[in-house]
Parts: structure tokens; C-alpha cells; sequence
């Protein structure tokens, strides 16, 4: 039986993603090529025979963005319940409902506040900075003026690795068949939230990449909550075929 995962999802492309702007409380929409991504990642990713195994979810957290929002509803799960955010009930027909995952809208996943920094680029950031006589800028290092620290980021992605750990991973990994977590939120606090789940400060820097649309997989190793690692690349699964 496979050890539970949390699957990282990055919201698909934005016009600010594709500038390389610093998109945190900005509410922007994706574009048109940025749907058609992420509805390729479900067809590709999504299913009873993929890396994301609707049935296997025990519960999705979104972050409060609708770029965010919009990404989760084009992999389009199958969830059985309304999505918060919609009012109407979900249209699929009974027997396309495959995840009685619940999906919860938390603050502890939005993207981290860049404060004076939102909507700039980190050149004219630097340029910035550099026309004021200020030092240098990292934001795993210094954080934004006017937003988020690493350490403020650090306290809230770790209460919800908390609630993740104790909710659906504490106990036996060998009997959590249906204990597969879906976090879809943004670049930085994605993978801010990998380094956070190996026990790594931000500090130390970040360096990882998510891709607007990206998937990346989180799980434990040696089947122990007290070991938890990255996953840098799964296997196929596929039937066992025996030969006589």
C-alpha cells in the first residue's frame, strides 16, 4: 500500500506569473493558455491509473485566490460536495463523482504578502533598492517591507503541516489508504511549505522550482511520520502480470 502524499499544486499561468510580477493579494485571473495548461495536467496526472488518484484524497486545501480557486476546479476531481466558493452543486453525473475529499479555503496557504513589493518584478526590485543605497534583497533572507517575514510565513505553513500530520497521517501510514492531501495555492509559499515539511528553515534559501500549473509530491520515507521527505520522482503503476 503507497505511503500518503501531499501533492503541491501551483495555480496556472497569469499575465503577472508570465512578467515575472510578485503576485500576492492581487486577485488575478488566469489566462486563456494558462486553463488550457492545467486542463492538459488533469487529462495527464488525474484518474484512477495516475499520479493523482481522486478516490485516494482524503481532503483539499485551496488558498483564498481565485487563480487558485479556478486551478482547482479545472482538474476537475470529481468532488462530491459544492466547492465553497460556487453556488450552484457540482454538475458532474453520480458516476463521475470520485473524491468525497472535502476542500477547505485556508489563509495558512495563500501566497506570502510582498507588501511593497506587490506587483514588481525582482529586477526593479534590486533596482530599487540599490537607487536607495539598501543592500541586497532575498526574500527567503529579508522577507518584504510592508508584508510577510520568513518568520511569520514559517509559523503559519507549520500549523498547517500540523493539522495535515494530525488529522490525516498520525498513526500506522500502512492503514492510510485514503490519506492523500491536495494543497493548490502559488509559487513562494509552495515552496516554502516543501522546505517547511522537511524540517528546513527558509532561511537557509530556497532552491526549488514550481512552474505556473506545477505538481510537485511530498510523502515520508521508510513509511514514518518522522521522516518526512520529497518526492523526486514516483513509478508507474501498473498490473503485475504473472508468468507460469
Amino acid at each position: 500500500m503507497p505511503v500518503p502524499r501531499v501533492f503541491i499544486i501551483r495555480h496556472g499561468e497569469t499575465e503577472w506569473s508570465l512578467d515575472g510580477r510578485h503576485t500576492g493579494t492581487s486577485d488575478i485571473p488566469l489566462t486563456a493558455n494558462g486553463e488550457k495548461r492545467i486542463l492538459a495536467t488533469g487529462k495527464a496526472l488525474v484518474g484512477d491509473d495516475r499520479l493523482i488518484v481522486p478516490a485516494n484524497i482524503a481532503h483539499i486545501y485551496v488558498s483564498p485566490r481565485k487563480r487558485a480557486q479556478r486551478t482547482l476546479e479545472l482538474l476537475d476531481l470529481g468532488c462530491h460536495d459544492r466547492l465553497p466558493w460556487s453556488s450552484s452543486e457540482p454538475e458532474h453525473p453520480p458516476e463521475d463523482i470520485t473524491s468525497n475529499a472535502r476542500v477547505q479555503i485556508t489563509q495558512d496557504i495563500r501566497e506570502w504578502d510582498y507588501g511593497d513589493y506587490e506587483g514588481l518584478t525582482s529586477k526593479t526590485i534590486r533596482a530599487q533598492r540599490t537607487k536607495r543605497g539598501e543592500g541586497s534583497w532575498d526574500i527567503w533572507r529579508d522577507g518584504c517591507p510592508g508584508g510577510e517575514s520568513p518568520q511569520q510565513v514559517t509559523e503559519r505553513l507549520d500549523r498547517l503541516i500540523r493539522d495535515i500530520r494530525e488529522r490525516f497521517h498520525e498513526g500506522d501510514l500502512d492503514e492510510k489508504e485514503k490519506g492523500d492531501v491536495l494543497l493548490v495555492a502559488h509559487g513562494h509559499i509552495l515552496r516554502a511549505f516543501a522546505m517547511r515539511w522537511i524540517g528546513r528553515e527558509l532561511t537557509e534559501g530556497v532552491n526549488l522550482l514550481l512552474e505556473a500549473g506545477g505538481v510537485g509530491t511530498l510523502s515520508y520515507e521508510h513509511k514514518s511520520i518522522e521522516e518526512p521527505a520529497i518526492l523526486l520522482g514516483g513509478a508507474f503503476v501498473v498490473d503485475i502480470v504473472n508468468r507460469g
